[in-house]
């Protein structure tokens, strides 16, 4: 390279976004594929510090845990891969793997190359469940979820996301779905809890007019509605053995018969399968069949509990809250760095789920827009308050369960599970039972009530 380091001719000769970075952390070149990508000008980026263009930072990215390819090619290392997070110039959340590169100039100088590979969509190309909310985090274990999910996406085979309850393993098969070759093709979620036996042929496989009482028409099962895109198991390892027999011959050879129906039919289905158990555990006990779990288990994924990832919490409460309704005057809910610090105490076992629940009931409790640490105390404290005629006095050394905030020598407060359960009950008891305003205040979608209502045993 020349002694004025004049990087541009030789950028231009990269395809994917690229910057060259000096010792002390600041932008020297970008290429026309960095500006395009990220929506900025060369001149808005170079001098300043990548940390602070890219992340948002006001320190260097290794500084806040993050895995560093700048300190480490400068320490030595000829090249360098990691994932990151990047905001473009538009605000936006960007995703990316960065491979660091040693740079060495006429006369000795020493630069950082950086290559950046995009390993999943722009935030408004995320898929959203039914629900409302996105996957979000820029810690390096989602990040690694996310490389992992689009490496699955770019396959047609089939996939096992695994996790805790709470953990989004809907959303991220839905983003598989989104970012393969079938994401324009139907996107069918069948929850194995709540099919028996006896209906799943029914429902899965659809049956013919007559078949059975009641059939007063024929009806198409959800492989069906779902040919040519993407069936998603939810809980598979839920799924009765004589069930599972009837799934993995429809798995290994693509066609089924309805109910009552005589015609063998063929189609085009991915599945993406999830479970909150270790199913090799499961068969070993011989409650999953193996041949199965092998048909299921190509591709295997971690989603990681959010008690792994809480410095993402900041962003997912911004997104949780986000799909709640406004306040009164069409104010949006925010929550505060005090409730936000206080909330990253507690290593929350439901999860994502539990957080959710947790900030719905705090934002239609405290009245106003604005969720703060004594918000969120003072709703536990009102279900402290339902629970203590209901529950035996504990030990006050019993371990906490969820993620609350309770005053010393308390006990153990509810799970958030069963503060929501009984926050439930009370609006349905507020609404004589009047299903769709209870969802309009929940902010959640009538399909996610009677969700609850069911696991929560209420009518």
């Amino acid at each position: 390279m020349p002694n004025h380091i004049d990087f541009t001719s030789w950028l231009e000769t990269h395809d994917q976004p690229f910057a060259v970075i000096d010792e002390s952390f600041r932008i020297v070149a970008v290429n026309r594929a960095y500006e395009v990508a990220y929506h900025v000008h060369a001149d808005d980026v170079v001098g300043r510090n990548c940390y602070k263009v890219s992340h948002h930072h006001d320190h260097p990215c290794f500084e806040h845990g993050e895995e560093c390819p700048h300190r480490q090619v400068f320490e030595g290392q000829e090249r360098r891969s990691c994932l990151h997070t990047h905001f473009d110039g538009r605000g936006a959340t960007r995703w990316v793997r960065v491979t660091g590169h040693r740079l060495t100039a006429d006369g000795g100088a020493t630069f950082l190359g950086e290559g950046m590979c995009e390993i999943a969509a722009q935030d408004h190309d995320l898929e959203r469940s039914p629900d409302g909310p996105r996957m979000v985090g820029r810690t390096p274990i989602f990040l690694a979820m996310v490389e992992r999910l689009e490496h699955a996406a770019a396959t047609t085979s089939p996939v096992l996301i695994q996790g805790e309850t709470g953990t989004g393993k809907e959303l991220a098969a839905a983003f598989i779905h989104r970012q393969s070759e079938r994401r324009d093709k139907p996107f069918i979620c069948l929850d194995c809890t709540t099919l028996t036996e006896s209906l799943f042929e029914s429902e899965v496989f659809g049956h013919e007019r007559g078949s059975f009482t009641g059939s007063v028409g024929s009806r198409n099962g959800l492989f069906e509605l779902a040919d040519g895109g993407t069936l998603f198991l939810d809980e598979i390892g839920e799924m009765p053995l004589a069930t599972q027999a009837k799934l993995l011959r429809v798995l290994e050879t693509h066609e089924f018969r309805r109910v009552g129906g005589e015609a063998t039919r063929r189609v085009d289905v991915r599945v993406v399968c999830a479970t909150n158990r270790s199913l090799w555990e499961c068969v070993h006990a011989s409650t999953f069949r193996e041949d199965l779990y092998y048909r299921i288990a190509c591709f295997t994924i971690h989603a990681p509990p959010l008690r792994e990832r809480l410095d993402d919490l900041p962003l997912l409460a911004a997104e949780l809250v986000a799909t709640l309704p406004p306040v009164a005057g069409g104010r949006a809910v925010t929550v505060t760095p005090e409730a936000i610090a206080l909330l990253q105490r507690h290593t929350f076992p439901g999860n994502i789920r539990e957080l959710r629940n947790l900030l719905q009931v705090a934002a239609a409790t405290c009245g106003c827009n604005r969720i703060d640490a004594d918000a969120i105390e003072q709703v536990v404290a009102r279900f402290e308050a339902w629970r203590a005629p209901l529950d035996p006095p504990r030990p006050a050394h019993a371990a906490a369960t969820s993620a609350t905030v309770v005053a010393p020598d308390q006990g153990d407060p509810p799970s958030i599970a069963e503060v929501e359960r009984r926050y439930i009950a009370e609006l349905l008891d507020r609404y004589h039972g009047h299903r769709r305003r209870v969802a309009d205040a929940l902010g959640i979608s009538e399909r996610t009530l009677y969700r609850r209502l069911k696991d929560y045993g209420l009518r």
